[in-house]
C-alpha cells in the first residue's frame, strides 16, 4: 500500500465518461506526473471497474470511491473492503452524500478498513456530523454540504465559516483525525482557501475529471498547496 500524506489532493473520478477506461487511466497518469514534478500529494479514486487496473499502473495513491458493508461470499455485485484491499487500493472513501451509511454500517466499516489496512476518509455533510463521524476514528473526515456538489460554487470560498466550524468540530471530538473538505472545489484560489481555513486537503471532481486542460488546473492547485506550506 502507498502511504497517503498530507496536504492532500483527493480526485474523484466518479463515474463521468471523462475518466472511464483508457480517458481514466491517462488521468491518474496526469496526477501521478503532476505529483512527483511538485512534490504535493494527489491520490485518485477512479471508476470501481478500473480500479485494479489503476492501481497497478501509478505510484501514487489510489482510493476506492465507495465500500458495501457487506464481507466477502455470496453477495452478487457486492465490492466488500477486501476486494478493494485486493485490488491493490490504498484506501476507501465512506459515506459520499451520492453513496449515504446508516451510521452503524459506517461504524463497523470504519474498523473493518482499517484492519485491512486501508486509509479511510469519510465524508460529512454538516459540522455536527463531521464532528461525530470523527468519534468513529476514520483517518479523514472530509466535509462536503451537499448541495454545494458540482456546483462550481466552492464550500471553501462562498461559506468559509461552515468549514470552520466542521474543522472545529472534528478536532474537538478527534484530534487525531485529519479534516479535508470538498464541493465546488474549482480553482488554485479555493485550495488556497481551504487550507486557510484549517483543513488539511480537498477533494476535486468534475473541475479536474472534466476540465479542458486537466494537467494545467492540477498544477495551478498544486501551486496553491506548496505556497500555503511555504508561508506556515
Amino acid at each position: 500500500m502507498i502511504n497517503v500524506k498530507y496536504p492532500l489532493i483527493l480526485l474523484n473520478f466518479k463515474v463521468y465518461l471523462e475518466t472511464a477506461g483508457e480517458k481514466g487511466l491517462e488521468k491518474a497518469q496526469i496526477a501521478e506526473v503532476v505529483s512527483k514534478e511538485t512534490g504535493v500529494s494527489i491520490a485518485i479514486a477512479p471508476h470501481l471497474t478500473d480500479l485494479a487496473l489503476i492501481a497497478s499502473r501509478v505510484e501514487i495513491p489510489v482510493f476506492s470511491q465507495t465500500a458495501f458493508a457487506n464481507g466477502p461470499g455470496s453477495f452478487t455485485g457486492s465490492i466488500p473492503l477486501t476486494s478493494i484491499k485486493e485490488s491493490g487500493a490504498s484506501g476507501v472513501i465512506l459515506n459520499h452524500s451520492e453513496r449515504p451509511l446508516l451510521f452503524p454500517e459506517l461504524d463497523n466499516m470504519i474498523k473493518t478498513a482499517k484492519d485491512l489496512d486501508l486509509h479511510v476518509v469519510t465524508c460529512a455533510h454538516d459540522a455536527r456530523s463531521s464532528g461525530a463521524i470523527a468519534r468513529l476514528d476514520p483517518h479523514v473526515v472530509a466535509f462536503e454540504p451537499p448541495e454545494l456538489i458540482g456546483s462550481g460554487r466552492s464550500v471553501s470560498t462562498t461559506a468559509p465559516e461552515t468549514v470552520i466550524d466542521a474543522v472545529k468540530e472534528i478536532t474537538l471530538a478527534n484530534s487525531r483525525v485529519i479534516p479535508l473538505c470538498g464541493a465546488g472545489i474549482s480553482t488554485a484560489e479555493d485550495v488556497k482557501k481551504a487550507l486557510e481555513l484549517g483543513t488539511q486537503g480537498v477533494l476535486v471532481a468534475s473541475a479536474f475529471a472534466k476540465a479542458k486542460n486537466p494537467q494545467k488546473v492540477l498544477e495551478e492547485m498544486a501551486t496553491a498547496v506548496i505556497q500555503h506550506e511555504e508561508m506556515k
